[in-house]
């Protein structure tokens, strides 16, 4: 799976109507309803939308005949394996009607042609890990967690005897990487994997 790094636009005219594109990675419903209000247009006719997160999905389409728009955007999302992403696009009617089949392309069409043009990351699973060690080990830990790709030092506690490290290690390191700080510190570190 993978998900946006940025915002993306993108705007192209079928037969005389402007569709104009806007997708962003988005971490929670509620971020991707502030960035649907944020890029629609009150001005146009239609501000169809769609967005997915983890099992949570929405769409909509606003006015569009039902099916037509925020669908057709959904695919476009899901067949690009995409993760945490929004995406809208909005229609300026230019007098011509397209027709079921036609809405379709163009929705589904606009929205695949932005997400595409998006620079993309890999999600990487992840677990999160406390590690508890002494200041006297606590330089060597850090320095070879911060070597290992993929993960995070997401907090840092410090106390009269050392310090807490809460760690967000890709799932499939994990063990590796509790071994490595067990190896480190001679079974010294205190471990939580909150089981």
């Amino acid at each position: 799976m993978f998900t946006l790094k940025q915002r993306e636009t993108f705007t192209q005219d079928i037969k005389k109507s402007r569709f104009i594109a806007h997708a962003a990675p988005v971490a929670s419903e509620d971020e991707a309803k502030a960035f649907i209000a944020e890029v629609s247009d009150p001005s146009a006719n239609h501000n169809c939308w769609a967005w997915r997160i983890g099992q949570a999905y929405r769409f909509s389409d606003d006015g569009e005949p039902s099916g037509t728009a925020g669908k057709p955007m959904l695919q476009a999302i899901d067949g690009q394996a995409l993760d945490g992403a929004v995406a809208v696009v909005t229609r300026f009617f230019g007098g011509i009607l397209l027709g079921s089949g036609g809405l379709v392309r163009a929705y589904g069409g606009t929205a695949a042609t932005c997400l595409r043009a998006a620079e993309k990351v890999e999600i990487i699973p992840r677990t999160l890990v406390r590690f508890g060690c002494g200041f006297s080990d606590l330089a060597l830990v850090r320095s070879r967690l911060l070597g290992v790709p993929d993960l995070r030092v997401e907090k840092e506690e410090f106390g009269a005897e050392g310090a807490w490290l809460d760690v967000a290690v890709p799932v499939a390191e994990a063990e590796t990487v509790i071994r490595m700080v067990t190896d480190l510190t001679s079974g010294r570190a205190q471990i939580d994997t909150g089981d």
